[in-house]
């Protein structure tokens, strides 16, 4: 019997490795899709699906923004799927600890600056926020999908253009070898082993890991992200919430200054903070958070009740960490909310020292590539995928060249 050969491997079924996927088999590219997950259990299923196309700052990131917005006004036709695509209102609001003006300062490099707000406007717009614990907001119109629904849409569209998809783990990537003079790669799984001309990886938080089980060194990171998902209510959220300032920024930046906190996996928490936000789904349902934390094993465990309550309404008062609680929690800045029955959910969140994603060959392993490490994920990850897809189909494209894993050489 002989074994079948893919033209790509895709690993991670996530939003990145479903994308990614869909837009190779248009290609008529021979693709495998591995996830180790039957149910959806990654960043994507547990994101709060904003799409931020009016954040970017620079000529490259507004271009991906610009190609994000036209994508996302045609992929629900492309995919034959309601991914529940829509405009709202992105609330940011801002501490009582910080000067408005100069946080409104910081967003005009943005292709669409926010709005400024007083208290009693930020209110006004959003009737569950606590006014007393701010003291001005910005708003502007952002975009929003359902994630998890977005990303089976891209997975049912590849299946029905021809795709695999096979649920299991895998376990190891096996680069360069050679049969009947072609060369080619091998994956390992807890079920079977691939073979193809290619290998993507999309896998998301534990992308660095699984690459270093096979001797591979990338710079591709990751935090330890939670939220808390509440089933629907009979109340409407008007906007997406938001903290003007992201802590999570600085805490991925203080993360990668020094790459030997990487190199072996600690269950030790460097640091975690939490950047309060909340969003409404179309069904009732909300997702709030979020906690992100910095601990270097992928598979250290969580204390699902201390995050939940620090989440919720108290203050972490015993750290060793850089970064910690302050009085912002879902009770001050969104009361209603912070006592709703919900479900604590945990995932890895990846991210890369540029705050760029990291695309294409992975240096010395020409035949194994990187997908992954977006700031700005959902927005950014359906181009992208159409350009990773025509770049490997010989067309010279400038933007993959830019996101090379080479350029952390």
């Amino acid at each position: 019997m002989t074994t079948k050969i893919y033209d790509w491997i895709v690993i991670g079924g996530g939003f990145a490795g479903a994308a990614l996927a869909y837009e190779l088999v248009k290609k008529d590219l021979r693709v495998l899709l591995l996830e180790q997950n039957a149910v959806a259990d990654n960043a994507t299923r547990y994101s709060y699906g904003g799409l931020a196309f009016w954040s970017g700052a620079t000529p490259l990131t507004r271009q991906l923004c610009d190609e994000g917005l036209q994508r996302y006004q045609v992929l629900a036709d492309e995919l034959a799927t309601d991914i529940e695509f829509r405009q709202l209102d992105l609330l940011l609001t801002i501490g009582l600890e910080s000067d408005v003006e100069t946080v409104a300062k910081s967003y005009s490099q943005m292709a669409i600056p926010p709005r400024q707000l007083t208290v009693k406007e930020a209110s006004e717009l959003e009737p569950l926020l606590n006014s007393d614990a701010i003291s001005g907001a910005l708003t502007v119109k952002h975009g929003h999908i359902h994630p998890e629904k977005t990303a089976q849409a891209y997975i049912d569209a590849f299946l029905r253009d021809g795709g695999e998809l096979k649920i299991t783990q895998v376990l190891e990537l096996f680069s360069a070898f050679t049969v009947d003079k072609q060369a080619l790669c091998r994956v390992k799984t807890a079920t079977d082993n691939y073979e193809g001309e290619n290998i993507a990886v999309c896998a998301g938080g534990i992308s660095r890991q699984l690459l270093k089980t096979s001797g591979i060194e990338t710079q591709i990171y990751f935090t330890h992200a939670e939220i808390i998902e509440i089933q629907p209510v009979d109340f409407k959220m008007n906007t997406l919430v938001m903290p003007a300032s992201l802590q999570r920024f600085q805490l991925e930046f203080e993360a990668t200054r020094d790459d030997k906190l990487w190199q072996e996996p600690s269950d030790e928490e460097q640091a975690a903070i939490l950047d309060v936000g909340a969003v409404q789904f179309r069904d009732g349902s909300l997702r709030l958070g979020q906690i992100s934390r910095i601990i270097t094993n992928p598979n250290a465990k969580i204390d699902s009740k201390i995050s939940e309550e620090w989440m919720r309404c108290s203050i972490r008062a015993d750290t060793r960490t850089t970064y910690v609680a302050q009085a912002s929690h879902i009770h001050n800045i969104l009361p209603k909310l912070a006592h709703l029955p919900g479900t604590w959910h945990h995932c890895l969140v990846a991210f890369s020292k540029d705050n760029l994603p990291v695309i294409g060959k992975i240096p010395d392993f020409p035949q194994i590539h990187l997908f992954s490490g977006f700031s700005n994920p959902l927005v950014f990850i359906p181009p992208l995928a159409q350009h990773f897809a025509n770049w490997v189909s010989g067309t010279e494209d400038e933007i993959i060249n830019q996101l090379s894993p080479s350029r952390f050489r």
